[in-house]
């Protein structure tokens, strides 16, 4: 059995009131009846971690059924009693009808006919009046029968202890249930009453326990009245469908009802110790509902051993439990790397993910399967650990069901003949519950994975970090679906890495899995196919989803909690967002509002040209640069100078290592105009860039002006310094211009309008350029400034078949908004507008009043 979970994965930040619960000392004349047998089993042999009971072992032990199916545990405590939780009652503060409840006494396998067995209807069903919800504590609740059990060899009741008890830490006690064996795993056929050795905790070491970050970096504040079992390291607890069902201690030869299964974070999980209401504090309350009955639960007085044993400790030691797996002696040593032989095929590189099973992909084993069948020759195949001399055999082969067809699904797991030891090399690697949440900026490396080739370049270029989870869904998920948010399963992981990759090294025949590293412990967080490309793979498919059926199939696997918790409201958004559209070369134009020092602006280039000059370019695609041509060309000349472009830099130093991108330039492309020199260049790069907050193309926008976008200047306030300064304007229609700036709009140019006070805070020399945003669409970019001039802009849109044929990968959007040259005869100024003087926003006040003047 498992630990019951009580809300879905991840629980809040409790700081819960102090729970109330009824006194209980002992009245001297409520003695328990002395012929009242309780706790004392017929004599017979003897959950994540449990294992079947013997018929009769715990004769106490009920199941509560509610439309014809086990819903929770219970324990019998008198003939027409039964003690139980209350939240399995209590539904959004409503205590669900008695009728629609029954009572299943004696069962042992819940498949078929209850032999043995009997069924009870329930009376009434009692709650402490202070109990809410299950994590303010009195979780318990008595069931009275419509009529008393049959009490024999497999029903008896179970002793209650006084509130005097006192359980001795560490004491061996038992749980039992027919609950989830492990997390979301139900118990399979014949449905067999379950049992797991449990030891108790101290309040401290629990408290100390919970105390520490859990899922979602939440803690939990024991209450009076809660009782911890469990162990450190987990791996043994109760899970969900275990709720109600009793913790037993035996004293001097009877069973004592130490705690009423509760609630836990997950099933089984290290440092998360399951919580139990505690049944002694509860004496006088159940005392009370029970006054009337002959013959009532009994309350035998505590062994005199156990009454001057050791009492709650003031310090008691807290033992954290670290993983058990995900060490290695160094990045790239994984003593989890496996290599699977099977004969006629090249290696198959995996992981060992517990003492039995190894992970691989299935495409790996495709030619030895057929419609899901396991392959006949599965005796001569061998699989390779590190550091063991012989190879080991395979006795089993599991496919993921949805291996043949979702690549994201490519997985199978192996069993091996016989457990390896893990107290030396090998060592297994930890894998991620649904809920882990790896953080932005988590160190990553790629691993080997399936029969590709061996890596290609230095170690270093394996090394990356992980992108934030709007980024990469952004990036490579659907256009307008919303960002999964942190904590929901994500559809990718995105690396950014940390070198450049070299000329030469070509990625596209190997295969990788993506390590990641929380706290020193390394994580397998996922899997990628072929690249389909020569650059190295730009997005994993998340192991996450996958860790129910893996935990399913092996029973063993080390499913950790996260590790690092250092996020908070300057990390990831926590409100969905909805990826802007994409273009049908994809994302492009993505700019998170809060990004990091360094990433403001991805598609900003620094273009250095032969001779000291330093002009802005933007990134259109992959491999190729947009700049002015008076930038990057001297007059009359013919000759290409030597080019080095910039990316992912916010000023004249250099960023640190992992965000600077640069390539030189091996051609300048420019189109054909008749006796004219274009305004605008295309930079061929020597090689592509790898798409990350450093280095991301940016849109195009093929005509007119987009409605209702922001639009801006971007460049540098100092050429020397070249940090990038954003200065707002407005797009104007040729009319505008023409009579605002007194000239003519030279063929394929607009203007611009600057905000107050904007004016001066780009300098000219470079040739900035002019990007606009709609609210909640990618940025796209709308022209490049025309030599010498602040306002007047070459405008993308009459390039861009030009562009489209030379960059196969522009990302162009659809057309969209009003166009900026007006009908012809449309643009003349009023008469004397021209010639108004003042700022060019005063001259526009009196153009647009004029329509309203002249009616």
């Amino acid at each position: 059995m498992s630990q019951y979970l009580f809300l879905p994965l991840v629980i809040l930040a409790i700081n819960p009131t102090s729970g109330t619960f009824q006194d209980s000392a002992l009245s001297p004349t409520q003695e328990e009846p002395e012929d009242m047998e309780c706790g004392r089993p017929e004599p017979s042999a003897r959950i994540v971690g449990g294992s079947d009971t013997q018929p009769g072992a715990w004769p106490w032990q009920v199941s509560l059924h509610q439309g014809g199916g086990h819903i929770c545990g219970g324990s019998l405590i008198a003939p027409s009693w039964v003690l139980s939780a209350a939240h399995c009652f209590v539904r959004n503060g409503t205590m669900e009808p008695a009728a629609e409840w029954s009572v299943v006494l004696g069962v042992h396998s819940q498949d078929g006919p209850l032999d043995g067995a009997h069924v009870r209807t329930v009376a009434a069903i009692l709650v402490p009046d202070n109990y809410s919800k299950v994590e303010l504590g009195a979780d318990l609740a008595l069931l009275r029968l419509a009529s008393p059990a049959r009490l024999g060899p497999t029903v008896r009741p179970v002793c209650l202890p006084r509130a005097s008890h006192h359980f001795t830490h560490g004491t061996a006690c038992w749980a039992t249930g027919w609950g989830d064996i492990q997390e979301a795993d139900p118990l399979p056929l014949p449905w067999v009453l379950q049992e797991v050795e449990l030891r108790l905790l101290g309040k401290a070491a629990c408290q100390c326990l919970y105390s520490r970050p859990g899922p979602f970096n939440l803690t939990l504040q024991l209450l009076p009245g809660m009782l911890c079992a469990g162990y450190p390291e987990g791996r043994r607890d109760t899970c969900q469908g275990d709720s109600g069902g009793p913790l037993v201690c035996e004293e001097g030869g009877r069973w004592f009802q130490a705690g009423i299964t509760s609630f836990g974070f997950g099933c089984g999980r290290r440092n998360r110790p399951g919580v139990f209401t505690a049944v002694a504090p509860y004496e006088a309350w159940i005392r009370e509902q029970v006054i009337d009955s002959e013959p009532g639960p009994a309350f035998p007085t505590q062994p005199q051993e156990s009454q001057s044993g050791p009492q709650e400790p003031g310090e008691e030691n807290c033992t954290i439990a670290l993983p058990e797996c995900g060490k290695a002696p160094r990045p790239g040593a994984w003593p989890w790397e496996v290599q699977v032989l099977v004969p006629g095929s090249r290696p198959c590189h995996g992981a060992l993910v517990s003492e039995s099973w190894v992970l691989a992909p299935a495409s790996c084993f495709l030619d030895q399967i057929s419609s899901h069948s396991p392959p006949s020759d599965l005796e001569a195949w061998r699989v390779l650990l590190p550091s063991r001399p012989r190879a080991e055999r395979v006795a089993r082969l599991v496919q993921h069901e949805n291996a043949s067809w979702d690549d994201a699904s490519d997985l199978a797991l192996l069993q091996l003949r016989a457990p390896v030891n893990l107290s030396a090399a090998p060592r297994p690697v930890c894998l991620p519950h649904l809920e882990h949440y790896f953080l932005p900026g988590s160190r990553c490396r790629l691993a080997r994975w399936g029969n590709g080739e061996p890596a290609p370049g230095p170690s270093a270029l394996l090394e990356a970090e992980l992108l934030g989870g709007w980024w990469c869904h952004c990036l490579y998920g659907r256009q307008g679906t919303p960002v999964p948010l942190p904590g929901d399963p994500p559809d990718a992981l995105c690396p950014a890495y940390q070198e450049e990759e070299e000329a030469g090294h070509c990625w596209n025949d190997s295969r990788w899995s993506l390590l990641c590293r929380e706290e020193g412990t390394w994580f397998l967080a996922g899997i990628k196919d072929f690249s389909s490309d020569c650059l190295r793979p730009r997005a994993f498919f998340p192991l996450q989803t996958h860790g129910p059926w893996i935990s399913h199939v092996t029973r063993g696997a080390y499913l950790e909690d996260q590790l690092a918790w250092d996020w908070g409201l300057e990390g990831e958004e926590t409100e969905t967002q909805i990826c802007p559209p994409h273009t049908e070369h994809g994302a492009c134009g993505l700019r998170p509002e809060a990004a990091s020092v360094g990433v403001l602006w991805p598609w900003l280039a620094e273009v250095h040209v032969a001779g000291g000059r330093v002009c802005t370019g933007i990134l259109v695609a992959p491999g190729w640069v947009l700049a002015a041509t008076h930038c990057v060309l001297r007059l009359g000349s013919t000759t290409v100078p030597y080019i080095e472009v910039y990316l992912g830099r916010t000023g004249a130093s250099p960023l640190p290592q992992g965000h600077q991108v640069s390539r030189l330039v091996i051609s300048i492309r420019l189109p054909r105009h008749l006796g004219l020199r274009p305004p605008l260049a295309l930079l061929e790069l020597s090689s592509r860039v790898e798409p990350s907050p450093s280095a991301l193309p940016i849109c195009l926008h093929p005509w007119g002006i987009p409605p209702g976008a922001s639009c801006w200047v971007l460049g540098w306030k100092d050429p020397q310094d070249r940090v990038p300064v954003a200065a707002a304007v407005s797009i104007l229609t040729s009319r505008l211009c023409h009579c605002l700036y007194q000239g003519i709009l030279p063929a394929g140019t607009f203007c611009v309008l600057y905000a107050e006070g904007q004016e001066d805070r780009c300098e000219v020399t470079s040739a900035p350029p002019l990007l606009c945003q709609t609210e909640g669409g990618p940025w796209v970019l709308m022209g490049m400034a025309v030599r010498g001039s602040r306002e007047l802009f070459a405008a993308i849109g009459p390039e861009e078949a030009w562009i489209s044929q030379t960059v196969e990968e522009a990302h162009f959007l659809a057309p969209s908004g009003t166009p900026y040259w007006p009908p012809e005869g449309s643009n003349l100024c009023p008469p004397d507008l021209a010639r108004a003087s003042g700022s060019p926003q005063a001259a526009l006040f009196l153009l647009l009043l004029t329509p309203l003047i002249q009616s």
